[in-house]
């Protein structure tokens, strides 16, 4: 990384930057070929390649509590499941200090594995009371490769409903661990938003509290399942997942079920992940001291 590209994730990167790098996340294309269609692009304020590379993950300054942190304990578990994509999963699961039992989270990662980012979310979790647990979806074809684009090209390539499958059995899993106190919490990010809305439908009152930020909704028969209370966190620019909001919203009331929903200003999709300068400090702080208030009022 060159010293322009570091200092851009202070400065203000062109927008149409932040959207092709949100089709970059959500597409196959390739590393290179988003470098490229950047660096013809016509940007106010420097370089658009440099923009770009910018834009791009650093895992290794994202780190806000350590593994080494003495109010958790952390390590990797692997469980059956039965009629995923290999019959068994893996995980990281965090826990705090103490015997518990504990109320359990579950955090979900995007498109693309468990990267170092979610295993942060789910630290962060724990040091608030929570046992948590973040699945690995690519676990049956080898795990997080290490970077996020061969991630979401593993993702991509899983059958999605042996995934969806793999993640419903990770909840199970939670929601029944000698360390959880049998209440369930669900928090996911993108593809994990959109896997807290399908779980929300496919457990029933199981799931007690869900948190999706910027998930897809679920559609037709599946929201008439929904039993769980929800927290919806919206980013104000975030075009495909807010048109889905109207017609979901007034579904969910039709089914009288219980949720409250925030958009938070001046936000992209993306904006609690704060590997990325698509991150939000003041927004993506509020935003999860609110999760985590919900999981207490609903979990304790």
């Amino acid at each position: 990384m060159t010293q322009e590209t570091k200092d851009l994730n202070k400065l203000e990167i062109d927008p149409k930057i932040f959207d092709l790098y949100d089709q970059y996340c959500h597409s196959m294309m390739e590393r290179r070929e988003f470098l490229s269609r950047a660096s013809k692009m016509t940007v106010v304020g420097g370089s658009a390649l440099a923009m770009a590379e910018a834009m791009l993950p650093n895992y290794a300054e994202a780190h806000t509590v350590w593994f080494t942190d003495k109010r958790i304990k952390s390590r990797y578990v692997t469980f059956p499941s039965p009629g995923g994509n290999s019959g068994k999963m893996r995980g990281y699961l965090v826990q705090p200090k103490g015997d518990g039992p504990f109320p359990a989270v579950l955090v979900i990662h995007e498109n693309r594995g468990l990267n170092p980012h979610i295993e942060d979310v789910a630290r962060r979790a724990a040091i608030e009371g929570f046992v948590a647990f973040a699945p690995d979806g690519l676990y049956p074809v080898g795990g997080y490769p290490g970077n996020d684009v061969d991630g979401k090209k593993q993702q991509r390539a899983l059958d999605k409903p042996k995934l969806l499958k793999d993640l419903e059995n990770s909840a199970r899993y939670l929601k029944s661990h000698k360390l959880s106190n049998g209440k369930l919490g669900a928090v996911g990010f993108c593809f994990g938003g959109f896997v807290v809305n399908h779980l929300a439908a496919k457990l029933g009152t199981d799931l007690n509290a869900g948190v999706p930020f910027y998930g897809r909704a679920v559609k037709g028969d599946a929201v008439s399942k929904v039993k769980s209370p929800l927290l919806f966190v919206y980013a104000e620019n975030d075009k495909k997942v807010n048109a889905m909001i109207p017609a979901y919203h007034k579904a969910l009331k039709a089914n009288g079920t219980e949720f409250e929903a925030e958009t938070y200003p001046g936000t992209r999709h993306g904006f609690h992940n704060n590997s990325t300068p698509r991150f939000n400090e003041l927004q993506a702080k509020k935003a999860w001291e609110r999760s985590i208030a919900f999981f207490k009022k609903h979990l304790s």
